[in-house]
């Protein structure tokens, strides 16, 4: 397993820093709006939608509404998004709560598990297209998000295996433990002071941006454990087969989808 977790690593990393870094927004905007096409085609399959016009259609629906919200950019719009992102991952936490919740493959858990699909895409794209548009740092304040949440995994990761004997989650994410959850406040701490350091973010600001970082680790795990629940339902181990061996795009982009809404929003909130 952690052959297989670095080897993913090494492979997509340079690929995403060099994605967010090279291209100016809207370049950037088609790209990342791909990605996130090829997450919602996984979300549907994880819903339970098999009509595979419809799953098509959605698509196309989903393609319309990112241009029409890049034409609406500098609106009041987008900041409304980011806060249901934000509002979206707190009502999760009670989802997961409940976990049982929507597990039969009803009409209505479909359309429920849909809907909640759209405010796990959306306010992600959104969260992610104006951070990076942000002067004049954006595209390494767009790094440092990803970053925070990939070195909070990695301490997760670590910090589990060394400590972990307390179950976070044990009917969701038997894996998941609480020493994971205290390794990934540590990793991503330390990404974000030094982050914010490199981007010139100084005195009380950086130490805002540290609790931001926790808070947005918080989104993360919350992330994960929402797909994972969704996997359960639908019993299925991974959400798609896009990367051989380590499942789909959505097994490894749930925890930033989370977290892309919290970073932009304490972002705006701490005037970083």
């Amino acid at each position: 397993m952690l052959l297989q977790r670095t080897l993913t690593a090494l492979l997509l990393a340079p690929l995403a820093i060099l994605l967010i870094l090279w291209p100016p927004t809207h370049v950037f905007a088609p790209l990342v709006s791909l990605a996130f096409l090829m997450a919602l085609w996984e979300w549907t399959r994880l819903s339970g939608l098999k009509d595979l016009g419809v799953r098509i259609g959605l698509l196309a629906v989903a393609a319309v509404l990112f241009a029409l919200l890049w034409w609406a950019r500098d609106s009041a719009l987008w900041p409304v998004l980011i806060g249901a992102g934000v509002l979206w991952w707190a009502v999760a936490c009670l989802w997961l709560r409940h976990f049982a919740f929507g597990a039969a493959p009803t009409r209505e858990n479909q359309l429920f598990k849909l809907g909640a699909g759209a405010l796990v895409l959306v306010p992600s794209w959104v969260a992610a297209m104006s951070i990076h548009r942000d002067q004049p740092h954006g595209h390494g304040w767009t790094v440092l998000a990803l970053v925070i949440v990939w070195a909070a995994d990695i301490g997760a990761y670590f910090s589990g295996r060394l400590f972990g004997k307390r179950k976070l989650a044990p009917t969701i994410s038997p894996g998941k433990t609480w020493a994971g959850v205290y390794g990934a406040f540590v990793a991503g701490a330390l990404v974000a002071g030094a982050g914010g350091w490199l981007l010139d973010v100084r005195g009380t600001h950086l130490v805002g941006l540290i609790l931001l970082s926790m808070v947005t680790v918080v989104a993360s795990i919350v992330g994960d454990l929402l797909e994972s629940l969704m996997k359960r339902h639908a019993a299925v181990k991974d959400s798609g087969s896009l990367f051989p061996g380590h499942g789909g795009l959505l097994d490894r982009m749930d925890s930033v989808f989370a977290a892309l809404p919290v970073f932009a929003a304490g972002k705006l909130l701490l005037g970083l």
